[in-house]
């Protein structure tokens, strides 16, 4: 404090100096230095220094921009690969749907097939088992014949006392009597 007491003093004491100094205004040589080191700088400044700012600030926005550029790719790109893969999971659940409904009519294709062939199976066996039933009743009948005409011709031989032994005159014997026995089985049946 004492520093600018001294200059108040020596203020009021030269009146007369006081027009020539003036602790608020500087003096005229350190206003010129002062504006022509101002103008240096300014100049240095945007010559050297204004420049690579500049320099540093358009690589920082092209980094930028070229990061939201990226950035808005990648995006796309995302929503492109998000796009199909939800078609091809669309396409592939369709075409497992189609593998399913593609296995269904194939079992009821095959199903079908075998009940035909089954069915076709059991009519032949049926049919055969008929045939062989009918080739065994004929068989059967033939021996039956054969065997009740020779008990009938035995018997008829001793009933009446005389032989039989003429095959034609047996045969005849044989037939009537069957048709006969067939006749009263039908009439009874």
């Amino acid at each position: 404090m004492l520093g600018l007491s001294t200059l108040v003093l020596a203020a009021e004491e030269g009146g007369e100096h006081s027009s020539e100094f003036n602790p608020i205004l500087p003096s005229n040589y350190d206003l010129l230095w002062s504006a022509v080191i101002f103008v240096i700088i300014v100049i240095a400044f945007q010559r050297f220094l204004l420049p690579s700012l500049q320099k540093t600030l358009d690589e920082r926005a092209a980094l930028i921009e070229g990061g939201i550029s990226k950035a808005e790719k990648a995006q796309s790109e995302a929503a492109a690969a998000l796009e199909e893969y939800t078609a091809q999971l669309t396409e592939a659940r369709a075409e497992a749907a189609r593998i399913r409904e593609d296995a269904r009519a194939e079992a009821q294709q095959i199903l079908a097939e075998t009940r035909t062939k089954a069915s076709g199976e059991a009519d032949r066996i049926v049919e055969t088992a008929n045939k062989q039933i009918e080739a065994e009743r004929q068989q059967a009948i033939v021996s039956l014949r054969g065997d009740v005409g020779a008990l009938a011709t035995d018997l008829a031989s001793k009933i009446v006392g005389e032989s039989l032994a003429d095959d034609a005159r047996q045969q005849r014997v044989i037939d009537s009597f069957l048709d006969e026995l067939e006749a009263n089985v039908k009439a009874e049946g």
